[in-house]
């Protein structure tokens, strides 16, 4: 069981990749009316709804964790491997929840910080590895034992998709346009 086949790989990769693939597909072709493609419809409103359930996920795999968090505690050095991890979590989430507010209030800004939070997967995944070896004196091996890669990469592609989609979207360029009040100004003079 603590195997991925290769048919579970093939069935992962049709019940994601084909979607997504059509997302950017028409996302690069052009409309009839380009002007018209504005809000959230059609394959943004797919990236919409993600992006609104990815805080909830993250708070999921808080609570998850807390077991793990537990059974940490106890060994030397975990409160501070706990606290640690908890801290670059929530640093995870209050940049998934800027996001979310950006991309809710239409903002030019958004594609910008969406592109931060992909980043920002493999960041947080590394120095999460590096903490927690280097604070319990662990290889990083103990620490990415079993499938622990594998989310973070699944995580990481799927999202690097839907960032293509952003920037090659004309009704992403359409909706996210609105200027907050100091850069209007700004451009005003």
């Amino acid at each position: 069981m603590g195997t991925f086949s290769i048919w579970h790989w093939a069935i992962l990769l049709l019940l994601i990749g084909v979607p997504v693939f059509f997302a950017v597909r028409s996302a690069a072709k052009p409309s009839q009316n380009p002007e018209a493609l504005v809000g959230f419809g059609g394959w943004l409103m797919l990236l919409a709804i993600g992006q609104a359930l990815s805080p909830l996920r993250t708070l999921a795999d808080f609570a998850n964790s807390a077991d793990g968090y537990q059974q940490l505690m106890t060994l030397p050095n975990g409160p501070l491997a706990v606290y640690g991890e908890l801290a670059l979590n929530l640093a995870f989430l209050a940049l998934q929840l800027v996001v979310l507010v950006s991309m809710l209030r239409r903002s030019h800004r958004f594609p910008q910080l969406f592109l931060y939070q992909w980043f920002a997967i493999p960041v947080v995944f590394i120095l999460d590895t590096i903490w927690i070896s280097s604070i319990l004196r662990v290889s990083v091996n103990q620490v990415l034992a079993g499938d622990a890669l594998l989310a973070p990469i699944v995580s990481f592609v799927l999202t690097g998709l839907w960032v293509a989609y952003v920037y090659k979207s004309v009704r992403v360029r359409n909706t996210f346009t609105r200027m907050n009040a100091s850069a209007q100004i700004a451009s005003a003079s």
